[in-house]
């Protein structure tokens, strides 16, 4: 069930209900809220928060993204997105079939060159142009792999995968975006990197996250420490390390056990002290600023919503931060102001996300479930609120 002109996640909400049957207590007394909350999401009087949306999606049995609407197809073909995903798909599915006697792969300095501006194009948010590039380069550096196996190869590869998870996530294909991972952890095994290991252990605990399943993303992240603990030691592990902490953090915020996660973001502080901003490595950003930016969507999973609103707007986020972590950070704190009664506060951070990164902004479904939750009190609001609306597609 995907996105339908002028659908929002609560109207979609009270569709599956109806469509199974089921009242709103029957709905609410499975996913484990209150009847009234329900009714207010319905009805758009409430947005609903992250949590609600998994536990509705799991008392409904279907995943996450058809409540959220993802992908949003109209909107990925008004972009002409949607004609990429074909090209990303097929070219995950040859990851098998050995060299292409077709392609000539280009020396390795070249593909790793190619590799790692793909990296810097989704950080920047520019995922057209990241999608575009990715299907090519992958059957590249597949052909090179296969035709001259080395670590530095298969490393190659697994950084391609791992560009092909970021930008199908970004787009809401979830189904394409674990193919992307079992890719990677294939090529990080032929690699025998341990600290590639840990980074697929990582970016799978966040689908599951996503997914509402934190119990299985929490073994996920134990398993990945586990790893990395394999791995040599020095700034890359402890970088690796940091982040599959912070990661851990958010999930355990989520599934409402505040100990477990101020655990896990004491002791990314503690190693981010130690590596510094380490903003490149990896491209996963990570350091003293991610740290501090983890700490707010903590607060606001904890439903701290005043407290994530003004530790948000205390961060200050470094010029050379990607666009994509800063656009995903404005999101966040436009969700928590919204929930505090900031209204006009939440859609300046609209602004900013939209600004840092306006692709991803586009197609973040915090973006459109903050939108949506500030729809009613649009009158309130400047008459640039109507047009960021239309720019949405909602």
């Amino acid at each position: 069930m995907h996105s339908m002109p002028h659908d929002h996640t609560s109207a979609r909400i009270k569709r599956l209900r109806r469509s199974r049957g089921l009242t709103q207590a029957d709905l609410a007394g499975l996913a484990g809220i209150s009847a009234s909350l329900l009714t207010k999401v319905e009805r758009g009087e409430r947005p609903p928060t992250p949590y609600v949306i998994a536990s509705l999606a799991r008392a409904m049995q279907v995943d996450v993204a058809t409540v959220t609407g993802q992908p949003y197809v109209a909107e990925l073909r008004a972009d002409q997105l949607d004609v990429l995903i074909r090209p990303i798909r097929e070219a995950l599915d040859v990851y098998d079939l050995g060299a292409d006697p077709e392609i000539s792969p280009r020396p390795v300095q070249l593909l790793a060159a190619d590799a790692e501006a793909l990296l810097i194009a989704v950080r920047a948010g520019e995922i057209k142009q990241a999608a575009g590039l990715l299907p090519g380069l992958i059957q590249e550096v597949t052909t090179a792999a296969h035709a001259a196996p080395s670590d530095a190869l298969w490393r190659l590869l697994a950084s391609t995968y791992r560009s092909a998870y970021d930008v199908t996530s970004k787009l809401g294909y979830a189904d394409l975006a674990a193919i992307a991972l079992a890719r990677l952890e294939w090529a990080a095994e032929r690699a025998s990197s341990a600290t590639l290991g840990g980074m697929y252990r990582y970016f799978r605990a966040l689908t599951y996250f996503r997914d509402g399943q934190y119990r299985t993303g929490q073994r996920l992240t134990d398993l990945g420490l586990s790893i990395l603990l394999q791995a040599e030691p020095g700034r890359e592990r402890e970088v690796v390390t940091g982040q599959l902490h912070l990661g851990a953090a958010v999930m355990a915020g989520r599934s409402r056990n505040g100990d477990l996660a101020e655990g896990h973001l004491a002791e990314a502080e503690r190693i981010a002290a130690a590596t510094g901003e380490a903003v490149e490595l990896h491209y996963l950003a990570f350091g003293p600023t991610n740290v501090r930016v983890h700490r707010v969507a903590v607060l606001a999973e904890l439903d701290q919503y005043g407290q994530a609103a003004q530790q948000g707007r205390e961060v200050v986020i470094p010029r050379d931060w990607p666009a994509s972590r800063r656009s995903h950070h404005h999101a966040e704190v436009a969700r928590a102001q919204m929930w505090t009664g900031d209204l006009e506060g939440s859609f300046q951070s609209l602004l900013r996300a939209r600004k840092a990164a306006p692709q991803q902004a586009r197609y973040h479904h915090t973006v459109r479930d903050t939108y949506a939750g500030l729809e009613a009190a649009h009158r309130l609001l400047p008459d640039s609120f109507q047009s960021y609306g239309s720019w949405l597609g909602v």
